[in-house]
C-alpha cells in the first residue's frame, strides 16, 4: 500500500492541507494500491489557523513509510521547525519519499528541516524574503509552484490544488488529471511552473 501523508499540526492553514486532501483523495479512490491520510505528533485534535479542529488519522510511529508527503502552511509550519518529534519523523520518511510537496509557508518546514535544503523553493508571496534570509534554498518568485528534482512547493492556498493536479499527472498520468478536474470541477488552466529535473 502506497502513502500520501498529508502532514497537520496547530496552526496548519486549513486550506493548504484540506485542497490536496481531497484532490489527491479523489484521485486515489478508485487505485486500492493507495491511500491518503493525515498524520500528526499526537492524537490530540489539531486546532487550525482559523480555528477548524481536525482528527488526525495516524500519529508519526504508526507511519513509517511516505510514498508522498504534503507539508501545509500557517503559522505553526514555523513553529513546526522546532518541534523535535516532527523533525526528527521528516528525517524518518524522506529516504524512501518519491515526493516531498508543501504549500504556502510549509517550505519553512520543508527547508528548515533539511528535506528541501539546496533546492529551489518558493512560498506565499508575502513571505518570499523571509524564506531567502533562511540561506538555505534558492527561493523563486512569482509562480505558481515550483519542483525540483523531487522537491514540490506551491506559493499559497489555490495552488496547492495546482500542485496536487500536477501530481497527479506525475503519480497516475494526464487521464487521471482530466478526471479529477472533472470531479472538483477545476476548469482553470494550470498556471506555469518552474521546474528542474536533477
Amino acid at each position: 500500500m502506497k502513502t500520501i501523508a498529508i502532514l497537520i499540526f496547530d496552526g496548519a492553514e486549513e486550506m493548504d492541507f484540506v485542497g490536496p486532501l481531497e484532490v489527491l483523495a479523489a484521485a486515489a479512490e478508485d487505485d486500492a494500491n493507495w491511500r491518503v491520510v493525515t498524520v500528526a505528533e499526537n492524537r490530540c485534535a489539531i486546532t487550525c489557523e482559523k480555528g477548524m479542529r481536525v482528527l488526525p488519522d495516524h500519529v508519526y510511529s504508526e507511519i513509517k513509510g511516505v510514498d508522498v508527503l504534503v507539508v501545509p502552511g500557517g503559522g505553526g509550519a514555523r513553529r513546526e521547525t522546532e518541534n523535535k518529534a516532527t523533525v526528527q519523523w521528516l528525517e524518518s520518511i524522506k529516504e524512501g519519499c518519491t515526493w516531498l510537496t508543501s504549500v504556502c509557508t510549509g517550505a519553512f518546514l520543508l527547508v528548515g528541516s533539511g528535506l528541501a535544503a539546496g533546492k529551489k523553493v518558493t512560498t506565499h508571496h508575502r513571505f518570499i524574503d523571509q524564506l531567502n534570509d533562511l540561506d538555505l534554498s534558492t527561493v523563486v518568485e512569482n509562480v505558481r509552484f515550483v519542483s525540483d528534482g523531487r522537491v514540490v512547493t506551491a506559493g499559497g492556498v489555490m495552488s496547492g490544488i495546482e500542485m496536487s493536479l500536477w501530481l497527479i499527472g506525475q503519480i497516475w498520468g494526464e487521464d487521471k488529471i482530466r478526471r479529477t478536474r472533472d470531479y472538483i470541477a477545476y476548469d482553470f488552466p494550470l498556471r506555469e511552473t518552474s521546474q528542474t529535473n536533477h
